[in-house]
């Protein structure tokens, strides 16, 4: 990229809560939500609404699943959500290198 245009940033990532939970999940293999809640300092419901818009746009995808009948619900970053974070990333460089 030889030009940095802002609207070319990720509009889906460049929420502040988003972009934490991507930038965690990016470097683990999976999260359960109360460890990416903890991490990311937020509520429950505000991080279901921002875990959600991640998952509609394929960023994210979400494991529902029963141990010793406690339910578990797990995430992580699927190949779209690791390429759209590279290229968002890419993006913030372009600017910075301004």
């Amino acid at each position: 990229m030889s030009e940095f245009d802002h609207q070319q940033i990720n509009d889906i990532i460049h929420s502040r809560i988003r972009l934490a939970v991507i930038a965690l999940l990016i470097s683990v293999e999976d999260a359960e939500f109360n460890f990416i809640k903890e991490k990311v300092n937020t509520t429950d419901g505000n991080l279901s609404v921002h875990i959600k818009k991640l998952e509609e746009a394929g960023y994210v995808s979400v494991k529902k699943e029963f141990i010793d009948r406690k339910p578990r619900t797990s995430y992580s970053l699927t190949k779209n959500g690791k390429k759209a974070f590279e290229i968002y990333i890419d993006h913030l460089e372009t600017l910075t290198k301004k």
